[in-house]
């Protein structure tokens, strides 16, 4: 029995000067790894950045001078100094400007019928390549490239109602609410928590359709996510964070602070249900992939999570 127990004692110090070398190891990758990671993401979050917002300004100035009486107003969507990250698409591109309609226009008409005349009223723009509807938005293309997202929104009484993308009609919407509540975690965060907004959509926007969260549902995510962060303002620290907390959030709804619909992730079914499933599972899988490239110091393995 003493020849077993001092074999312990010996495997234990094995062991723990074993951890030891492995901290040691990982601290010392960290100090080179961590900056120059950091410098890649800032790279890749620059080309998310590469719209030009004075452009698309004058661009969405052009819109609502064709327009014209068409607009009782408009909301544009800017936030700090870029355009809105508030989603109302299915999918990941954000919307520009929010059109305010009048006229002849109420709740009383399908929003297909809106989102047309719109469309009608900008196909005789010469500095345009096209303009197309969509089931609640309207994408107007331009030669270089440029895509710009309008939503239409109609009076109704006090409040605002855009077009629902659960039905075919029209749901209450409150864009301040929102905003505000982004721009207060993102003050929060340092002002990092809307590149790290960005730099999950560009992630998740390779995911396959069945899985793929809406811009909208990953904007909730994170501001509820990071509600008590207290971890390091950089995206770098807060991407694999972000998933990590999306994981186990995602599969519970969240309630929509637009006031829009009941949840911001409907789509994705009840509780626990086997989408919520498959999302928490490609959520867990990226913040893994995330946490082991850093601590192998592989680069490329984080860059990867980008270009699938």
């Amino acid at each position: 029995m003493g020849g077993s127990g001092g074999g312990s004692v010996y495997y234990n110090v094995r062991q723990e000067s074993l951890q030891q070398r492995v901290r040691e190891a990982s601290e010392e990758i960290s100090k080179d790894f961590l900056p120059r990671l950091q410098e890649l993401l800032d790279e890749k979050l620059s080309i998310y950045n590469r719209r030009d917002t004075d452009l698309i300004q004058r661009r969405l100035n052009d819109i609502t001078e064709k327009l014209g009486g068409f607009l009782e107003g408009k909301w544009d969507f800017r936030f700090g100094g870029s355009v809105a990250k508030h989603t109302y698409v299915d999918g990941l591109s954000d919307v520009d400007s929010l059109l305010i309609v009048g006229g002849e226009f109420d709740t009383t008409q399908p929003p297909k019928s809106v989102l047309d005349a719109i469309v009608r009223r900008l196909s005789g723009m010469n500095s345009i390549a096209g303009a197309t509807s969509g089931h609640i938005a309207v994408t107007v293309r331009y030669q270089d490239g440029m895509e710009i997202q309008l939503v239409p929104a109609v009076r109704e009484g006090t409040m605002l109602r855009v077009p629902s993308w659960t039905r075919d009609g029209w749901s209450r919407i409150n864009p301040k609410k929102f905003t505000d509540a982004l721009t207060r975690r993102n003050g929060q965060c340092e002002g990092k928590l809307v590149p790290t907004i960005k730099l999950a959509k560009g992630i998740i926007a390779t995911w396959p359709g069945t899985v793929r969260l809406s811009g909208y549902h990953v904007e909730s995510l994170a501001i509820d996510s990071f509600r008590n962060y207290g971890g390091p303002k950089n995206t770098a620290a807060m991407l694999p964070y972000f998933f990590e907390q999306a994981a186990a959030a995602v599969l519970k709804p969240i309630r929509d602070r637009t006031g829009q619909s009941i949840h911001v992730d409907g789509y994705l079914g009840k509780a626990n249900s086997e989408e919520r499933e498959k999302a928490a599972h490609w959520c867990q899988q990226v913040a893994k992939r995330m946490r082991n490239a850093s601590v192998q110091g592989s680069f490329s393995q984080w860059m990867e999570l980008f270009d699938e």
